[in-house]
């Protein structure tokens, strides 16, 4: 932990996924260097902080990721001794209550039900999960939220308008994930020799190098005329030579000068280009539309007019997927999870323009926009006028 300054505030900032280290590293990128801050990526290595600010905390891996989207991923986590990540969680937690002035909680509902049973109120909270459609706040939640939370950003206003229901300062200026796609040393449009481009999004957790293989072996199945430039985006603990081996390509060794460019995988059909996942949003301005198993970065993607093909697979959980499939509506296709039945989507949307915008149109309405960051730079400045000002 960092040693204290002469009035200067101290913030931790607690995530616990891919996404939200991203989202919480940009926040922190926009503070003032009056501020203190400190990162605790309650899962993974949280890569997304680094150069950012300092992390604290005990790492935590599990072999899901902490996603709950397969079925069974709870019972594989304690399986493969998950329980013992919470103790020393725990333990930390209620070490460091009182010593930072401000703490602020990025994702779900899990960092804030820790730092509540560890005896930490007055929370700043960014919801990163509840989207206002299928997912609402529960009776719990919102009585963890009313008895730990100061201040609330919710995604959505009728999220917001539940919790002032309770007496709670909730807020929704916007949707955050689309303040903080992040973008990174990547030129991929100087990258582009064909008509249309697509982003390969496989994911961050447990299955990436299958779903990358699925993607793969579907984009394979697209008649000449209509194959597309083809990108994907690497996530901070994937391994490259895993994607490479899982989906019979080969890596290229040479690299550019570019920070985030990682090669590219070939075969006499394909040329994948490769950039690390904080070049994301570099790949997105260039793409038409993206495969996606991923989170976050799908929200992103909808958002930034991208639509999205993706699959569900027997390993899913089917409650969770029509749960996020309401929320994004025809924005998201649906496919069969095999590559005749991604290829027939992707080879229809390649080919019609026209239902592209339409779906990109439904993406971005539903998603919605930028401007939650600076809602929570402005609920800060309130909370801490001298500093954040």
């Amino acid at each position: 932990m960092v040693a204290e300054g002469a009035g200067r505030r101290r913030y931790l900032f607690i995530s616990n996924g891919h996404g939200e280290d991203w989202i919480g590293a940009a926040i922190v990128a926009q503070l003032p260097a009056t501020v203190e801050v400190e990162a605790y990526p309650m899962i993974g290595a949280g890569s997304a902080y680094a150069g950012v600010c300092p992390i604290v905390g005990p790492r935590a891996s599990l072999r899901s990721g902490g996603s709950r989207t397969a079925k069974g991923s709870l019972r594989e986590d304690l399986a493969g001794g998950g329980l013992g990540t919470i103790p020393p969680a725990l333990q930390f937690l209620r070490r460091i209550r009182g010593y930072y002035d401000e703490v602020v909680v990025i994702g779900d509902m899990v960092g804030v039900i820790a730092a509540y049973i560890t005896g930490h109120r007055d929370l700043f909270y960014v919801d990163c999960y509840k989207t206002g459609y299928a997912r609402l706040y529960s009776a719990l939640e919102k009585w963890v939220i009313r008895q730990s939370c100061a201040v609330v950003i919710s995604r959505r206003q009728n999220l917001a308008d539940m919790l002032i229901a309770l007496g709670v300062d909730a807020r929704c200026g916007g949707n955050i994930m689309m303040d903080t796609i992040p973008y990174g040393d990547y030129d991929a449009a100087a990258r582009r020799n064909r008509a249309q481009a697509v982003t390969l999004l496989p994911g961050s957790r447990g299955p990436t190098s299958d779903n990358f293989a699925l993607q793969v072996q579907a984009l394979r199945r697209l008649p000449a005329e209509l194959m597309p430039d083809i990108f994907v985006a690497v996530a901070g603990e994937v391994d490259v030579n895993e994607l490479a081996g899982r989906s019979g390509l080969s890596r290229s060794p040479l690299l550019s000068s570019e920070r985030a460019d990682l090669g590219v995988l070939v075969d006499d059909q394909l040329t994948i280009h490769m950039a690390r996942g904080g070049a994301m949003g570099n790949l997105l301005a260039a793409s038409d539309l993206v495969l996606s198993q991923a989170g976050t970065a799908t929200t992103q993607a909808l958002g930034l007019g991208r639509p999205s093909i993706t699959f569900v697979s027997s390993a899913d959980r089917r409650s969770r997927f029509e749960a996020e499939q309401r929320y994004f509506g025809e924005a998201r296709v649906e496919t069969p999870a095999n590559a005749e039945g991604i290829g027939a989507a992707l080879e229809r949307l390649l080919a019609d323009p026209a239902e592209r915008q339409r779906l990109a149109e439904i993406g971005q309405a539903r998603v919605g926009g930028p401007g939650a960051l600076q809602t929570i730079l402005s609920a800060l400045a309130e909370r801490h006028p001298v500093e954040i000002a």
